[in-house]
């Protein structure tokens, strides 16, 4: 089903009823500007199952008024975009945002197969008057097999096969009482692990993708090209 409307959202693919339409079935983005009209199913304007959006709206804006920790790092979030918009690396832009949150020890949560990157990383934050620690995805070097990981399944079979331990990078930048953690490079799944145990907030400077050497936008890029694969219904 393809259903048009007249304020110029257009939404093509699979049918769908009105309920389960969302922000990437729209082509109007009025939310950004509010210099159109907003689409029938617009989030900002729609109810939820019951819930209002609008009143989920005010209650954000009134609590990210204040001086707590989601304020502050709301503040200085929409400050490192608008100041230095199109200005800095990721890189420069972590440092920034760390030193506006008033961070002053970075974690650093690498991969094993970016630890050279993780290490230029370090010399830029030392430079730049920031403390770090760092823990590989390897630390404890607990084989796979160890949680259930069956031979065939590791890279190298029948060798030692050192497991990637998101778990315990957090718990050691936790320990080292960390006040921003970097997560350079962890694998997908353990990026979400790392995240869910570590006590200080977390932003990512690298997105593992081994095909794409890291860039992982590349596939989105090339999906109606190179990678159409992606776009193709698997049965």
């Amino acid at each position: 089903m393809v259903m048009v409307y007249k304020n110029g959202g257009i939404i093509v693919g699979r049918e769908k009823n009105l309920e389960s339409l969302s922000c990437t079935d729209c082509s109007i983005y009025n939310c950004r500007s509010r210099s159109n009209q907003f689409p029938g199913f617009c989030l900002t304007t729609k109810d939820n199952d019951g819930h209002s959006i609008a009143d989920d709206i005010e209650e954000i804006k009134s609590y990210l008024q204040g001086d707590e920790q989601d304020a502050i790092v709301a503040r200085a979030s929409a400050q490192v975009e608008g100041i230095f918009y199109g200005k800095l690396t990721r890189v420069e832009e972590i440092i920034e945002f760390a030193k506006r949150i008033g961070a002053k020890k970075i974690g650093i949560a690498t991969c094993a197969g970016l630890i050279e990157e993780s290490k230029i990383f370090a010399d830029i934050l030392t430079a730049r008057g920031l403390e770090y620690y760092s823990a590989i995805c390897k630390v404890g070097s607990v084989d796979k097999a160890e949680i259930g990981i069956l031979e065939e399944h590791k890279i190298k079979p029948g060798s030692h096969e050192a497991m990637c331990n998101p778990i315990l990078q957090a718990r050691i930048l936790n320990y080292h009482h960390t006040d921003l953690n970097v997560v350079v490079g962890l694998c997908v799944g353990h990026d979400s692990l790392f995240t869910k145990y570590s006590d200080a907030l977390v932003t990512t400077l690298v997105t593992k993708d081994r095909i794409t050497g890291h860039n992982p936008v590349a596939a989105l890029y090339t999906a109606h090209s190179y990678y159409k694969k992606l776009l193709q219904e698997k049965e």
